[in-house]
């Protein structure tokens, strides 16, 4: 098994673009509330996305066939690991994939937030997304802050930057963001 990961990463970053120059976080223009998002794990648990209100969530939706998709995994597997004990999480729905082959991913990559499954494709039509991997950062009000079109490198200093702007402020209840974005 040790081989083949071998071979299946080696292969991913021989044949992928580089991540620093695929994806740039880009403020989100409407800096609205997303559509609706309430899908099982690989372990059948549902999420919903309100049910992380009060933290700032990424949702990234992804694929297996996806190189970029793959190659962003471990810096966000860093992030969720130097965000640990902080109001943040990661939401990773795969796109239209079996069960058995998104745990696969998951493994291999030793992910450990959430993949949720998208089974029918529905909740990445109603969010628009048109190019995988496709990420968004929400706020800890459940707004839409700034989106990701491509790879990411997740733990790069100057987005770990821009999330913790995000992050609510414990003191007066709201978020840096709120209060410098009108509404």
């Amino acid at each position: 098994m040790k081989q083949f990961a071998a071979i299946v990463l080696t292969a991913l970053f021989l044949s992928g673009p580089a991540i620093a120059a695929a994806g740039e976080l880009q403020p989100y223009e409407e800096r609205s509330e997303p559509p609706a998002l309430a899908l099982p794990d690989l372990g059948g648990r549902r999420h919903t996305l309100d049910s992380y209100r009060g933290q700032v969530v990424l949702v990234n939706f992804w694929a297996s066939w996806c190189t970029p998709c793959l190659m962003e995994m471990p810096s966000m597997q860093r992030l969720v690991e130097a965000m640990a004990g902080r109001p943040f999480q990661i939401l990773a729905v795969n796109t239209e994939e079996t069960k058995s082959k998104v745990w696969k991913f998951k493994k291999l990559l030793n992910i450990s937030f959430p993949t949720l499954l998208d089974s029918s494709g529905d909740a990445t039509r109603a969010w628009a997304v048109d190019v995988f991997p496709t990420s968004y950062l929400i706020d800890a009000g459940g707004r839409i802050q700034y989106v990701s079109y491509g790879a990411l490198e997740w733990d790069d200093a100057a987005v770990v930057t821009v999330i913790e702007t995000l992050m609510p402020d414990q003191s007066a209840g709201t978020t840096a963001a709120a209060q410098r974005v009108p509404r």
